[in-house]
């Protein structure tokens, strides 16, 4: 490719310590083999801005400034501007004007926005430069399933932003060159939402280190104590994942600790909201916040476990833990995004009875959780290299014909 690459993150790549920025951190080392790279993005604590240093290592240039707009400004100045909270949450006007910088001063021939709140930053562009808006996940459609749901003024804040941000991510989409999605799947509701095509808009799906994400790697071990260990990862004040462990512990756990008194459930994760720390005063229940390696976790796990009811796109939690031979138990929102079959690579329950009953049987028979666990690896290495997930990226920027980008 000629020239260089503006790409733009909500959160700075780094560490690919969580969801968004496995996926963000991902992509930017592949852009770094395809063209010089100009990183702008958000740092939400210190620690996230101690690791500038690293991704200047990466990076071209950068400007990575500390998101210190609070919610409530946020809700005020959206409400106020009729735009969507999640883009008013992120705005910082430095960035407007480093965007602006880099645009003027370098030869950019192409830009990538990585998540629907970075398409602001993004101004018109000259012709000659293409526009990649990686939607990731379709976020509008996840809000007014929370508005549905809900009542009294949340549900009002969440139909409402479900609404603005779906006019957001129409007029976003159709100003980009092509969008993307983490998943065909994803990547079809919006088409049908938006009336654009499969040229414009594609999946491109997530992958797994999988040299990481081995259970032969050299990681520390944990003490797993004694009992069926049942283990959940994720970002801990992420609200799907703190309903869905909220239903695991309340719901799943008490009916399999009938059968096994000693299970216990591991809840392993940054962040965790009240709500969760709340869950380690049931029996059996721990939580661990954030620990240093996650692989320990899942290695001692008799089964790993995504019960999650609200769920877009592919679940990395579900790809690490198939990439660690470990047997999985997901919900059917939690393992739609994922290109593997039900009793084959992993298990599927619906609801907390079927995943109370579907773990007692596995824990009953540990040749068939080895054989889950060791099909749900092959798996991971035959579909989620992210060499070959990320494969059609450069196709995507230089404007060659895009199918989807899809592995097959």
């Amino acid at each position: 490719m000629t020239g260089e690459i503006l790409f733009l993150c909500h959160r700075i790549p780094f560490p690919p310590d969580r969801g968004d920025k496995i996926r963000s951190y991902h992509l930017l080392q592949r852009l770094a083999q395809i063209a010089p790279v100009h990183v702008g993005c958000f740092a939400d604590d210190d620690r996230d801005m101690g690791f500038a240093s690293e991704m200047a290592q990466v990076a071209v240039s950068q400007c990575v400034l500390m998101r210190d707009r609070s919610k409530l400004v946020a809700g005020l100045t959206g409400l106020a501007k009729r735009q969507s909270l999640l883009v008013s949450l992120f705005d910082h006007p430095g960035l407007h004007r480093w965007v602006a910088q880099t645009l003027a001063q370098r030869p950019i021939r192409a830009v990538v926005a990585y998540s629907a709140q970075m398409a602001h930053f993004v101004p018109v562009l000259p012709a000659d430069v293409r526009f990649l808006m990686d939607f990731v996940d379709f976020d509008s459609a996840k809000y007014a399933t929370y508005g549905a749901e809900g009542a009294g003024p949340m549900g009002w804040i969440n139909r409402r932003e479900g609404r603005v941000l779906l006019d957001f991510e129409r007029r976003t989409a159709a100003r980009a060159d092509i969008s993307s999605f983490v998943s065909e799947a994803e990547a079809a509701l919006f088409r049908d939402a938006c009336g654009l095509d499969a040229n414009r808009v594609v999946g491109l799906e997530n992958g797994v280190a999988l040299d990481y994400f081995d259970p032969a790697a050299d990681f520390p071990a944990i003490d797993r104590g004694a009992g069926p260990l049942l283990v959940f990862t994720g970002q801990m004040d992420y609200r799907p994942n703190v309903e869905a462990v909220e239903s695991f512990a309340r719901q799943s756990l008490p009916a399999i600790r009938i059968v096994h008194p000693d299970a216990r459930f591991a809840i392993v994760g940054r962040n965790p909201a009240k709500a969760v720390e709340a869950l380690a005063d049931l029996p059996g229940v721990i939580v661990t916040g954030g620990v240093p390696d996650v692989r320990g976790w899942l290695a001692a796990a008799d089964v790993v476990v995504a019960p999650l009811r609200i769920a877009r796109g592919i679940q990395n939690k579900v790809l690490e833990a198939m990439a660690m031979a470990r047997p999985v138990v997901a919900s059917p929102q939690a393992a739609e995004g994922v290109d593997a079959s039900d009793d084959v690579h992993f298990l599927v329950a619906a609801n907390p009875a079927e995943e109370a009953a579907k773990i007692v049987a596995l824990l009953a028979d540990s040749a068939r959780a080895q054989r889950l666990g060791l099909a749900g690896r092959k798996r991971t290495e035959e579909r989620y290299r992210w060499s070959a997930t990320l494969a059609a990226l450069p196709d995507l920027l230089l404007g060659s014909p895009a199918q989807s980008a899809c592995a097959a």
